[in-house]
């Protein structure tokens, strides 16, 4: 087993792919300890998977994983840390922004022995208006909100431990939500700064209309968070409101009825009889919400794993001692 595990996910990455393997194996081997590259074809269209599948041809290092369509960054993540066999699994980019000579300070934070280290692009060249204004304000909510204290939730040049990163859930978008998540289960997080180089070759695949998308995402990192577990408790505290509140609207129109029969209360506070109904309704909904939550909780802790993605094939050269393992048997 690799003590370390390098995972990329590419997209239609086909002018970068073949220099960032020669940087990685660059880097990685003056580090000096096992490794693995193992590099996610993400249902790219051009050329990405054959360059990777020449790469792993000539290098029992790499394994290749092919997904079945484009799932998304976080699901072709969550591919590669799931066939990772590393005790310490970084992911990076595969366009070439992030620089693999920064590895070694990741590394150097895991020996010390955090969990989690996050990439900090301290001196970010992104545009202005539409890249660096609304990451800086996303970062600073996503801080507030979980809790835990880093300046870039947005990049994917992170490392984690194994035990860590496999316990963590991943779907959606949620791979640059990692470190908020690892912190719910204990983990020790710190940052390390990196540069944020430009893209030199191939089309960004990023978006203001995926900035925006951050916002939405950070309303649910900050319910998992706090209710991941307990969902009824939110619900239930707001259904309990409702029918509070619905319920005092009623008693008064209902006392008002009994004191002044002769008075319709429904010509006179129709509105008012309206919103007590809705809210003893929507009181028990909320209820009902909050217990079918807790039900999936409980299938959630319970039932297997399915995993975001598809594999169409995996590539990988065998090493001499497993091709002598094969022949003797």
């Amino acid at each position: 087993m690799a003590k370390y595990s390098i995972v990329v996910p590419f997209h239609n990455e086909e002018e970068n792919v073949t220099v960032l393997y020669a940087r990685l194996k660059q880097v990685m081997e003056q580090v000096g300890d096992s490794f693995e590259l193992v590099l996610v074809d993400d249902g790219s269209s051009d050329r990405t998977y054959k360059l990777l599948e020449e790469i792993a041809a000539v290098d029992s290092r790499v394994l290749v994983i092919k997904l079945r369509r484009n799932f998304g960054q976080t699901s072709a993540l969550a591919a590669g840390f799931d066939h990772a066999s590393g005790e310490f699994i970084l992911a990076m980019d595969g366009d070439l922004q992030h620089d693999p000579n920064d590895i070694p300070g990741f590394i150097e934070k895991l020996e010390e022995g955090y969990d989690v280290v996050s990439g900090w692009r301290k001196e970010r060249i992104d545009n202005l208006l539409m890249r660096r204004i609304p990451s800086r304000c996303a970062n600073w909510l996503m801080a507030r909100l979980s809790g835990v204290k880093i300046h870039d939730f947005g990049t994917t040049f992170k490392a984690y431990r194994r035990e860590v990163i496999q316990n963590i859930p991943l779907y959606g978008e949620m791979h640059r939500f990692i470190p908020a998540l690892a912190s719910w289960f204990g983990a020790s997080i710190c940052e390390v700064p990196i540069r944020n180089l430009k893209r030199e070759r191939g089309k960004s695949h990023y978006g203001i209309g995926r900035t925006f998308g951050v916002f939405f995402d950070l309303l649910t990192i900050r319910f998992l968070l706090r209710y991941m577990s307990q969902p009824l408790h939110f619900f239930g505290l707001l259904g309990a409101l409702g029918m509070m509140a619905g319920s005092i609207i009623s008693t008064i129109l209902l006392g008002m009825k009994i004191l002044d029969p002769r008075k319709s209360i429904l010509d006179l506070h129709g509105p008012l009889f309206v919103i007590g109904a809705v809210l003893i309704v929507a009181g028990i909904q909320m209820l009902a919400i909050g217990l079918l939550g807790e039900l999936l909780v409980r299938h959630y802790y319970t039932a297997q794993q399915h995993t975001p993605y598809a594999v169409d094939r995996l590539v990988r050269l065998r090493t001499p001692e497993e091709q002598s393992i094969l022949s003797e048997g």
